[in-house]
């Protein structure tokens, strides 16, 4: 199910291969990000975004979607005369009506305020969890904020291991205004001056 596209592009000289994985019943949040880089990149994302019909802008856009979904939604999406109106219809579709999405957003931050980091974790196995989760929050429409990502980093690392450096950072920076990805850049410094030790 997971198939790759290969698109080959011609800018300015050589080619060069774009992959774009094959939408998928689960994994239509990264597909999404995907494919609006790979229409980018052919200069085709403007019609999706505001729909005017530019003829072959359009048709490369709708061709380059086509490319990378299954033949059935091809199928049910395949009359749809603008690349703008074929993604809507894919989204509608993966995303479903607003009590959908509402219902799995309450599922998705209910399984982030549960989220711990196990002994067993690495910081980068964990940021993995807590990122992977933030971007699917935002696919639905719901940001979480930096702030609230770093209050739960931290809460959130086992205590005997990560005690000394969450008490220090608490002491030494503003959290309301450092970044995740300070937060992050730090605990994994910390974890491999801890590994060197060991």
């Amino acid at each position: 199910m997971g198939d790759i596209v290969t698109m080959k592009v011609k800018e300015g000289g050589g080619p060069s291969s774009l992959k774009c994985p094959m939408l998928t019943t689960t994994n239509y949040t990264v597909w999404a990000m995907r494919i609006k880089v790979l229409l980018r990149v052919h200069k085709v994302w403007d019609v999706v975004e505001s729909e005017p019909d530019h003829g072959e802008k359009n048709d490369m856009a709708i061709a380059l979607i086509f490319q990378s979904i299954p033949e059935t939604l091809n199928l049910q999406v395949g009359d749809l005369d603008t690349a703008k109106k074929v993604c809507d219809a894919i989204k509608s579709r993966h995303m479903g009506a607003d009590r959908v999405r509402e219902a799995r957003l309450q599922m998705l931050m209910a399984e982030f305020d549960r989220l711990r980091m196990k002994d067993t974790d690495t910081i980068d196995d964990f940021v993995g969890k807590i990122s992977e989760i933030s971007s699917k929050s935002s696919a639905l429409g719901e940001t979480i904020e930096g702030t609230k990502l770093v209050k739960k980093f931290l809460s959130s690392l086992p205590r005997k291991k990560y005690i000394h450096i969450v008490a220090s950072l608490e002491q030494v920076l503003d959290l309301k205004i450092t970044s995740f990805e300070d937060i992050i850049g730090r605990l994994k410094t910390y974890e491999e001056k801890v590994a060197e030790e060991e």
